[in-house]
């Protein structure tokens, strides 16, 4: 061969090679076909009712966290991550579309499967984070609560995830003592029997998930229903805290713990299959603690579980990805939950479409620095009649009975003073910044039509009820038939503070009879 064509085949192999070298870039970015080894795991994990200060990385004392922890001390850890409601179930609608709640209508808990809806679930219509990356060749499991809808088009199986291990509703006993026939654990479709305590079991679950598919790509969604009520715990967990007196505290103490100890069982089963390096990590709460049922710890956030302010909706918010996200990373930027879908999706190397229409942005491009400035200009929330909006530090609250407040979150974290009236024309921009997104939003899909009359007429501290009244409208609202109300249970938190009149965080119908026996 002479050596102009030998130059001449060079040439020819060289343009070859990268001609394929741009179409396999171009067929990742589309997520067509990525091979398995490039896209990484992804194990979502979120907490229930866990507090701003629960996790020793956020503070917290008198718990040890040593494994969730780890996820923030070996990652980024958010101080200003948000959800997008401060109830369970919107919080989880977000999150698995990317998307404000709202825009599809759920935007409050449906109760239990007898007091929900007709219609209430996760929209058909709306994409979840497991179809969307099920269409990318994952692996998609779930383990653990659901709480997006009962009907069979509802549930997890029908929602992009191959295995699911896990309850509907939205609480459930962790003891095999007391578990009935309402709101079975379930494999797949199948109600089964569960002998473990709960958490522990859902460890188990997870860990054996990953066992099954360390081969290939998987999405692991693992969203726990520890530390949320009802407070139970084995002596197992119990005896690591003999030194906390108060029994509520010991027992959330103990139900912390057997969280940490599921985490850090799932972080060792990652480390064992050498997938570590290629599982990007998230870890967040749901909402902020409910403190006065659980004495789970906010500090130093105001405010609880069910409300606009920032402890209710500001969570821990921990992100790993070993390489890629530089370790002990402290991230000050508001984000929020609906991040979570956009990251993963672009952690695949797949192009985010605009035609998706999400409210999230990749959190990536922030952490690693490849992106400077906010990753979002405005931040908005909306639980009827609450409702809440932030730009920049400016924050303007409303609870939607008493006057709007106004707080700049730089100086005054924990809301304590109320900047209103000095500043009245920033009330106005937030106002009009919040009335423009509240015109694209659908109305709630929410509750039975019963649930909701009578939640609107215990609600209603004025209402001339009779006994009997009372009565009816305290069992539609008892949930879960243990004769008391939670504040989740009853969502105006002035009034549920005025009929508690023992300060316990709990409501009984006693309490409820003679609050309005004194109207």
């Amino acid at each position: 061969m002479k050596r102009r064509d030998f130059l001449q085949n060079v040439g020819k192999g060289a343009t070859m090679a990268l001609v394929a070298g741009n179409e396999l870039l171009r067929i990742t970015h589309a997520g067509e076909s990525p091979a398995a080894a490039e896209k990484p795991n992804i194990v979502l994990i979120l907490a229930d009712d866990l507090g701003y200060n629960d996790l020793g990385i956020q503070g917290c004392k008198d718990i040890p966290t040593p494994n969730i922890d780890s996820i923030g001390h070996n990652g980024a850890r958010f101080t200003q991550g948000y959800v997008s409601c401060p109830l369970c179930a919107p919080t989880r609608a977000g999150l698995m579309t990317g998307r404000y709640q709202q825009r599809f209508g759920l935007e409050n808990n449906p109760g239990p499967e007898n007091q929900a809806g007709e219609d209430y679930g996760l929209p058909l219509a709306e994409v979840t984070l497991a179809e969307r990356l099920k269409k990318l060749g994952y692996a998609t499991g779930m383990v653990g609560k659901w709480h997006l809808g009962f009907k069979p088009q509802f549930q997890p199986s029908k929602r992009g995830f191959d295995e699911f291990f896990g309850f509907l509703g939205g609480a459930h006993p962790y003891l095999p003592a007391g578990r009935g026939d309402q709101n079975p654990i379930m494999r797949g479709t199948t109600p089964v029997e569960e002998k473990e305590y709960l958490t522990d079991a859902f460890s188990r679950e997870a860990v054996a998930f990953i066992d099954r598919h360390q081969k290939e790509s998987f999405f692991l969604y693992l969203p726990f229903n520890a530390v949320h009520a009802p407070m139970q715990a084995t002596e197992k967990y119990l005896a690591r805290f003999h030194d906390i007196k108060d029994e509520r505290r010991r027992t959330h103490a103990a139900m912390l713990s057997a969280l940490d100890d599921a985490v850090g069982s799932v972080l060792t089963k990652l480390r064992e299959t050498g997938l570590e390096k290629k599982t990007l990590i998230f870890f967040l709460g749901d909402n902020g603690g409910p403190t006065p049922t659980t004495t789970s710890n906010n500090a130093p956030l105001r405010g609880f579980k069910a409300q606009m302010l920032e402890g209710g909706i500001r969570i821990p918010f921990l992100m790993q990805w070993k390489g890629r996200i530089p370790a002990g990373k402290v991230e000050a930027r508001p984000i929020i939950s609906l991040d979570i879908h956009a990251t993963a999706v672009a952690a695949t190397g797949t192009a985010i479409d605009p035609a998706w229409k999400l409210d999230g942005i990749d959190l990536l491009r922030y952490v690693t620095g490849d992106k400077s400035g906010s990753p979002h200009e405005t931040l908005y929330w909306r639980m009827k009649p609450q409702w809440a909006v932030r730009q920049g530090n400016l924050k303007l609250v409303s609870s939607g009975s008493d006057q709007d407040a106004l707080f700049d979150l730089a100086k005054d974290p924990g809301e304590s003073k109320n900047l209103a009236a000095e500043r009245p024309d920033d009330v106005k921009k937030l106002k009009a910044l919040f009335d423009t997104w509240d015109a694209q939003l659908q109305e709630s899909l929410g509750q039975s039509r019963g649930a909701r009359v009578a939640q609107r007429q215990l609600l209603n501290p004025n209402a001339n009820l009779t006994p009997a009244q009372v009565r009816r409208q305290f069992a539609a609202l008892d949930r879960n038939k243990d004769g008391k109300l939670t504040l989740e249970e009853f969502n105006r938190p002035r009034i549920f503070k005025r009929m508690d009149a023992n300060g316990d965080g709990l409501v009984t119908l006693e309490e409820a009879l003679k609050f309005y026996q004194r109207r």
